[in-house]
């Protein structure tokens, strides 16, 4: 060390590093949050269902396409939330213990940030995709302002998933099954 460079107080950093690294529990009140809010999908998934059952004999072909993409909508915002809560708690908290539980949702054994990005991206582009058809249904009741600039936000979403998709390609580290592949093909090249 040198005298620019004095030693920093290890009890000191030790406890700024300690109080640092339980910070993230902060965020396990965020993700009960969210859980609270998939309940309140639950509740709306279920009232829009009840009103495409109860009204089937009333509704037109066009209000019952419109229903269900709405419950399709539901859906997929809900499995978006799993991800944030289920992938996000994983990533950025603590792990989650399944050890061989046969339920584990597949994706979880290799989530990281980047992952986890890309999957939410993909899932925005479906819910964004939901609500440009269903305004292309209903296109009689929406502006041609209004569809055209839709349909330019879902495009933006579709670059940006496809570039952040692109950027974890390039960025990830190459597989196993790769490597082996390339040290098989340099081995049969030769000296």
């Amino acid at each position: 060390m040198s005298a620019a460079n004095p030693p920093i107080d290890r009890p000191l950093a030790r406890y700024a590093g300690t109080t640092i690294f339980l910070s993230r529990w902060l965020q396990a009140p965020l993700y009960l949050g969210l859980i609270a809010a998939q309940g309140v999908y639950v509740w709306r998934f279920m009232q829009e269902l009840w009103h495409l059952v109860s009204d089937v004999g009333h509704l037109t072909e066009n209000e019952v396409m419109l229903l269900v993409l709405g419950l399709v909508d539901v859906v997929m915002i809900a499995n978006l939330l799993i991800m944030v809560i289920i992938g996000g708690y994983e990533t950025f908290v603590s792990r989650i213990n399944l050890k061989d539980h046969p339920d584990q949702p597949e994706w979880l054994s290799h989530v990281n940030a980047n992952v986890l990005k890309v999957k939410l991206a993909m899932a925005i582009v479906g819910i964004s995709s939901i609500h440009l058809l269903q305004t292309f249904i209903n296109a009689s009741n929406t502006s041609s302002d209004t569809m055209l600039w839709q349909t330019v936000i879902h495009l933006t979403f579709v670059v940006s998933a496809v570039a952040l998709a692109a950027i974890d390609r390039f960025l990830s580290p190459k597989s196993t099954a790769d490597l082996t592949a390339e040290r098989a093909r340099v081995e049969q090249s030769g000296p």
